[in-house]
């Protein structure tokens, strides 16, 4: 069943998910060569329940973390621990809060200093595939419009779409109704209604599209060793178009 938010509802998400974004907002700048993954999760920790918050993704299902941390390979899930960040790395972060009962969610993913071009170009098609699909999140359009205009954007320039993966309703649960796969042809799928809230989240390989899931049952790595990228908004529909409640104003 898709749920959709009144405006109290929609507000209170709004503040959940601009927790999201000062977190992801602190950790990028925290992100440099030498930085572990387990110092990001513990300053996350700190800045979620100083806003009075909890973390949405620790305990979830068992996850041991506060959020996930997916360096390079890494698709989604992956787990902080005594990593050291290296000079070349990309780094995605996925962070979700509770707050008030309602979900915030979002993820980015980080240079760790500079780049190469190839990796470089992949997070700025992954990113812009990420507002290619928001865009097509309005009244009346249908869940596979918001699909088809991640995946066309990010094959047309020569990278691939993870497909056993995909967005999500979000509200007072991390994963609500209806998916939100990144591939699919357009026009298919429910039709778009004002209230319904969507965490839209390209991830995309370098490669071929196949992952394959780690010994500890929640890393995802892409299966050719390629990169991957991950970029994610929480978006409400509404009758005045998307409502990206995760972005800093």
């Amino acid at each position: 069943m898709i749920i959709c938010k009144g405006r109290s509802e929609l507000a209170t998400m709004r503040e959940a998910n601009l927790i999201v974004a000062r977190v992801l907002n602190e950790l990028g700048r925290l992100v440099k060569p030498g930085v572990t993954t387990g110092e990001l999760d513990q300053r996350a920790e700190e800045m979620i329940s100083k806003a009075g918050a909890r973390s949405g993704f620790k305990g979830y299902h068992g996850y041991p973390a506060n959020i996930c941390t997916s360096v390079n390979e890494q698709v989604v899930h992956g787990i902080p621990n005594g990593r050291r960040l290296k000079e070349g790395d990309i780094i995605s972060i996925d962070v979700g809060v509770i707050y008030h009962g309602f979900y915030g969610d979002s993820a980015w993913t980080f240079p760790v200093g500079g780049l190469d071009g190839e990796a470089q170009r992949l997070l700025a098609v992954t990113r812009e595939s990420l507002y290619k699909g928001i865009e097509k999140a309005v009244v009346n359009c249908r869940v596979s419009d918001i699909s088809a205009a991640v995946q066309q954007h990010v094959e047309s320039h020569g990278f691939s779409v993870v497909r056993d993966f995909v967005g999500h309703g979000v509200g007072t649960s991390l994963h609500e109704e209806p998916q939100v796969p990144n591939y699919g042809k357009p026009g298919r799928g429910p039709k778009l209604q004002a209230g319904m809230v969507l965490a839209i989240e390209p991830m995309v390989n370098s490669k071929g599209p196949g992952v394959r899931v780690l010994g500890d049952r929640w890393t995802a790595v892409t299966a050719d060793g390629g990169l991957s990228a991950h970029f994610e908004h929480s978006v409400a529909v509404t009758e005045n178009g998307p409502w990206i409640l995760s972005e800093l104003d």
